[in-house]
């Protein structure tokens, strides 16, 4: 597959990553959105504002295979940092979906089906070009009859479930939050047309909401 740059969704150099987030998530008011899981994710989340998920059905993009009460859930620190306090409509845990990661991802993959669309899908940019949990180089990557898998590889930790590029397409937009010096490296490859994990996502719409330190200083 021949990626296409990052530039043919709308960047958006931004001051405030989290605030611009949190400003599209208001905009946008989706039926449903798929949360994603780590720093700047966390930093987005406590940025909307109370009460602005309204009734909107909450899944999550990818999950690490740990109790929800561990520190390296997305699910637990969604819950703590933004869905105890804003009200969304009905949760639906991906570590709670199964007793196994096989079950849970069988389960998760007929819940998303089951949905019309994700409406907005969070993503963030890893350092080596991931997003979601869907890693370089990974089987996972591949696949095109699933809209949710098992994954994972050595050199993260623990074992994952996330969604596949497939899943991640049923999105009507992909917000992509990418800030700091540490993914500039990232962008940079992205932005020469590198065939990295997220510069194969597909959605109708994707904005990538970056920050000047992760943009080099250039927009």
């Amino acid at each position: 597959m021949t990626p296409d740059l990052p530039a043919k969704g709308e960047v958006r150099v931004v001051d405030d990553v989290a605030a611009a987030f949190a400003t599209v998530l208001a905009e946008e008011a989706p039926a449903v959105v798929a949360l994603s899981g780590g720093g700047t994710a966390r930093h987005c989340y406590q940025a909307v504002a109370d009460g602005s998920l309204g009734g909107t059905q909450v899944v999550f993009g990818d999950e690490r295979w740990v109790p929800v009460e561990d520190d390296e859930s997305n699910e637990g620190m969604a819950r703590r940092v933004l869905l105890d306090r804003a009200r969304s409509g009905e949760v639906h845990s991906l570590r709670g979906a199964g007793a196994t990661r096989e079950e849970a991802a069988g389960a998760y993959d007929q819940l998303v089906a089951s949905l019309s669309s994700l409406g907005l899908v969070h993503l963030g940019l890893g350092p080596d070009g991931h997003t979601a949990s869907l890693f370089p180089g990974a089987a996972a990557l591949e696949v095109d009859d699933r809209l949710v898998v098992p994954t994972g590889d050595d050199a993260h930790p623990h074992p994952r479930l996330s969604l596949t590029l497939a899943g991640i397409a049923r999105a009507d937009l992909v917000v992509f939050t990418v800030a700091g010096e540490d993914k500039a490296d990232a962008w940079r490859r992205l932005r020469a047309g590198e065939d990295l994990p997220a510069s194969r996502v597909r959605a109708p719409r994707v904005f990538w909401l970056v920050d000047p330190a992760a943009a080099g200083h250039a927009g």
